[in-house]
């Protein structure tokens, strides 16, 4: 049943309307500052490893005992992936969202089967020519020459979308707070998805990041606070069952409460967060300019991937940093922009979780160089090395701008009344709608 004033004179559905959102919403120009940050991040991060990439390959013709790894290795690679995430970008801003929605169940299930044949290839088989496996973790699949393709990020985006889909309809029947129809299957799918990412991949950073995405979402739904509360604290007491088990968990947890005061040389266990450190240490106000890093060399490790935000605090300096972090609040407000106007509730929860996943990266990345966090082994987005976390990322920031397109005029602001009442404001009311409704009031 189509929302009046989605149908032309004819009868036929209008162009400038989608399905599930009410009269009053209109299709216009697409937020292009989206692409500006988004193009000029992935610049920056272009340029760095054209800097770095030499070093790079240096130390791991060293290491491997090879020549290999030419001077510009990384940085064509690094071309590749971004010319891909581009194309995921320009597709995902064209189909309309309704398919992914419609096939948010296949996508998620292809996730799980990528995961569960990584599994199967990489931890029981071992088999290097499908799996790539590194410092004990299987979380790639070896594509040859096309590099790698790491399974949780499908997973990472197939759950987005289905969750999307699933709260948002729980939320227009009024079963929100219905802990056995909504909390319980919403459990069972993280369960499983905890148990390839964290368990099978040890991939306890990108199993943090999917938790918080799930948590945004159903704060966005206003869920009850005493049942956020219950999931936050089951969440909490399971993550630190997953770290107290684990060897090399234990090791970063202890190593960062140890702090600098009791770590003043550097060991196996500091050894990272200390030369992360010295890489921003040195870069001062305004950095040592391009090319001239010297803990991209071969002292800081993942210098190219996780370490990329301190190897850029060397080149860049203090204000580079700020420039930077100041890009990246700027494209998180703009997508909290067009999550505000998405009326339909589905569609707002898509981009909650696209501004939580993209948050999250940067905070935990950011957190974990600058020593407030633990590391993680988190990637900076649209910045570091890797061609599976800018594709999907790149496509998640395409839905975003699709439905940044869409708005609604300010006359017909209106809020949208589901079953659910004891839900809050939840993610059926803008705060325009509020403020208008006050202002009538008075």
């Amino acid at each position: 049943m189509r929302s009046r004033g989605t149908t032309n004179s004819l009868g036929k559905p209008r162009k400038d309307t989608f399905a599930g959102v009410p009269a009053g919403v209109r299709r216009h120009k697409p937020d292009f500052m989206i692409v500006v940050y988004m193009g000029i991040l992935m610049l920056i991060g272009l340029i760095v490893m054209y800097a770095i990439g030499p070093s790079r390959a240096n130390v791991l013709n060293q290491a491997y005992g090879t020549d290999f790894y030419t001077g510009t290795y990384f940085f064509v690679k690094q071309s590749a992936s971004l010319a891909i995430a581009v194309v995921a970008f320009i597709l995902m801003a064209k189909i309309p969202y309704s398919l992914f929605f419609k096939h948010a169940g296949k996508i998620l299930m292809v996730g799980f089967i990528a995961c569960f044949l990584l599994l199967v290839f990489g931890n029981l088989f071992h088999v290097e020519a499908i799996a790539q496996c590194s410092l004990g973790a299987c979380r790639w699949f070896s594509l040859g020459p096309f590099g790698s393709l790491q399974p949780a990020e499908l997973l990472k985006f197939g759950m987005l979308l289905f969750l999307a889909g699933f709260l948002g309809l729980r939320y227009r029947q009024g079963l929100i707070n219905d802990i056995n129809k909504t909390l319980v299957p919403v459990g069972a799918l993280m369960g499983a998805i905890m148990l390839f990412v964290i368990i099978f991949e040890k991939d306890m950073g990108t199993g943090i990041v999917m938790s918080l995405m799930v948590l945004a979402m159903l704060v966005a739904t206003g869920m009850k606070w005493k049942i956020i509360a219950s999931v936050v604290g089951v969440v909490v007491l399971l993550g630190v069952l997953m770290i107290v088990t684990s060897p090399h968990r234990m090791e970063r947890i202890t190593t960062f409460f140890k702090g600098d005061s009791t770590a003043v040389q550097i060991n196996d266990e500091n050894y990272h967060i200390k030369h992360a450190k010295i890489a921003i240490g040195t870069g001062g106000i305004m950095g040592v300019g391009i090319g001239n890093s010297v803990e991209a060399t071969g002292y800081l490790p993942e210098a190219i991937n996780d370490s990329i935000f301190a190897i850029m605090g060397e080149t860049f300096g203090f204000v580079g940093l700020v420039a930077i972090l100041l890009l990246f609040t700027a494209l998180l407000m703009r997508i909290l922009k067009v999550s505000d106007h998405m009326l339909d509730p589905s569609l707002r929860l898509l981009v909650v979780g696209i501004f939580t996943w993209l948050g999250a990266h940067v905070i935990i990345n950011v957190a974990a160089m600058t020593g407030v966090f633990p590391l993680t082994g988190i990637t900076l987005p649209l910045l570091s090395f890797g061609g599976s976390s800018m594709l999907f990322m790149a496509a998640a920031l395409g839905l975003a701008f699709q439905l940044s397109r869409y708005s609604v005029h300010g006359s017909k602001l209106k809020e949208i009344s589901y079953e659910d009442s004891s839900s809050g404001r939840g993610i059926g009311r803008s705060r325009d709608t509020r403020r208008r409704s006050s202002q009538r009031a008075a």
